[in-house]
Parts: structure tokens; sequence; C-alpha cells
């Protein structure tokens, strides 16, 4: 009995390794990646497609191929709820976990819409948004693409002071348009009415847009949107330089871990007690110049690959 606990076991992991991210040793979980990959842009094209009017049977079989599109992406869902407990071992309620997640939320809503349209008449306007939302779908080929995954690493690091920077923009916003009403009001009643008449003009000015469509005509009011401007200006680059910041970081964290990683590794904590001499070229391979985070679950991916070999 234990054996065939085992085997299911065994498989269930394997199922595990697959649908998870990979690194780049794994034909099997290389293949799914590519695959959801493709899906996820044809339900995209799919999406588009569908906002033109379509002969019937072109319309019929763009609805056949978002079935099966859902239906992948449905299974999908599935099989990571089913594997929750190893992807969140630690985790008293390891499904609740992997389901309230933020990447969870998005793989649900991106297939979701689908089952509740037929819920739905088509007139509402739930349905629209429903349909809507099924944009969501390119959110998920994000964790499919290091590039992408360094640079949200990065926005997660810098969030506290991206934070503030646009804290900063907000303030000067609502000053400005304060600001605005009182040196303009009198001789433009019409256009600033009030403290938030002038907020369309100084979200344009912060952010050096500049449409036109209301501006100040006092010498006041002139002076002090120059004022605003250069400062719209020396605002916009905070951010701008916070994120820069940030990648050079993790180039060099990145850069670090390949010129520091060891030649081997002791994996003895990893099996039981036995030890096992990993190569530590066999790791460096999986390096790329992405987030600091990535490269240590590139680490441990390539380690309890090699230990799988050695076995």
């Amino acid at each position: 009995m234990s054996t065939a606990q085992d085997k299911a076991q065994g498989k269930r992991k394997r199922i595990f390794e697959i649908i998870q991210i990979a690194n780049g040793t794994d034909t099997a979980s290389r293949t799914f990646d590519r695959v959801i990959i493709i899906l996820i842009l044809l339900s995209i094209v799919i999406t588009t497609a569908q906002t033109f009017p379509l002969p019937k049977t072109v319309a019929d079989l763009l609805y056949v191929l978002d079935l099966v599109c859902t239906i992948a992406f449905t299974v999908e869902y599935a099989l990571r709820l089913w594997t929750a407990d190893l992807l969140y071992p630690e985790a008293r309620v390891p499904w609740l976990k992997f389901v309230v997640s933020p990447a969870a939320v998005i793989d649900l809503l991106s297939f979701l819409p689908f089952y509740l349209a037929g819920f739905v008449p088509a007139g509402m306007v739930v349905f629209r948004l429903i349909r809507v939302a099924r944009i969501l779908r390119l959110f998920r080929i994000n964790r499919f693409l290091d590039p992408v995954a360094a640079i949200l690493s990065v926005l997660q690091k810098k969030a506290s002071l991206l934070f503030a920077s646009f804290f900063l923009v907000f303030v000067l916003m609502f000053a400005s348009s304060l600001l605005m009403y009182y040196a303009e009001h009198d001789a433009q009643p019409n256009v600033f009415e009030n403290a938030f008449s002038g907020l369309w003009w100084a979200v344009s000015t912060l952010s050096t847009t500049g449409y036109g469509d209301i501006y100040p005509v006092t010498f006041l009011g002139r002076l002090m949107a120059i004022v605003i401007t250069l400062l719209g200006m020396c605002l916009v680059a905070i951010p701008t330089g916070i994120i820069t910041a940030g990648f050079m970081e993790a180039g060099h964290e990145a850069e670090y871990a390949r010129q520091n990683w060891p030649d081997d590794l002791n994996a003895a904590d990893l099996t039981g007690g036995q030890n096992v001499n990993v190569p530590g070229d066999a790791i460096r391979e999986q390096h790329a110049p992405v987030s600091y985070d990535t490269i240590r679950e590139q680490h441990a991916n390539a380690l309890h690959d090699t230990i799988r070999e050695q076995k």
C-alpha cells in the first residue's frame, strides 16, 4: 500500500515540477511553459478578433478555440490547486494561501468570465465587464518571462520609495490646483470654478503633457505655471531614478551571485543526511541577469535536479 502511495506521491511531485516555471533543464516543464504562453497569446488574439464583425463560421471557430484555451487554463489552475501543499509546505492551509495569492487570482479571473458569461444576459453592462476581464490572461505571461519577472521584482523592492515619490506628486498636484484657482478664478470663473477645476490642468502640467485646453491668462497664474512645470519635470524624474537604481542593484546582485557561487555544494540537508556533491557549473549555467530572488530559485531547482540525477 505504501509503495502505491509513494508512486502516487512521486507522480504528484512530478506534475508539480512540470507546472512550475522551468529552470532550463526540465524539457517537460519548458514545453508546458511554451504551450501555456502560446495559449495565452492565442486567447488574446481571439478576444481582440471578437470585437470585430465576423462571419458566423469564423465566430464559431473562435468560440471553439476560446473554449479550448479556457479548458486548458482551468485544468492548469486545478493542478496548481492540487499541488498547493508542495508550493507552500509550511502553510497551515496551503490551498487557501494559493487561492488568495495574486498569481492565482489572475489565473482564476482569466478563465472564470468564460463560464460566467453564460449566466449573464448579453445586453447587461456586467456581461461586457466580464468579457473585458479576460484581458487579464495577458498578465499571466509575466511569470514565464524572466525579464518581466525582474521588472516586477524591482518594483516590489522599491515600492516604498515609489509610493513616497507618487505621494509627493499627488500633494503638488492638489496644491497646484488650489493655487491656480485663487490666481485664475476672477479672470476665468467658468474655467476655474472651484479648487478641483484646475485638477485636470495640474495633471497635464505636472506630467509635462500640456494639452492646452485649459491654461492661465493672468500674470500670477502664468508665473506659477512656470514654477509648477519645472517642479513637475523634477518630480517625474524621481521614480525613473529609483527604478533605474533598482535595476542596477539587481544586476550587481546577479553578477555577484555568479562570481561567488561555490564550485561544489553539499546537499546533505536536502537528501536526509546523504552527501551529494553538486558541481557549481551546473547551477551557474542557470544564471541570468535577473532579480536575486529568481537566481536563488534557479539555484534550488538546479540543485534538486542534480540530486535527482545522482540518485
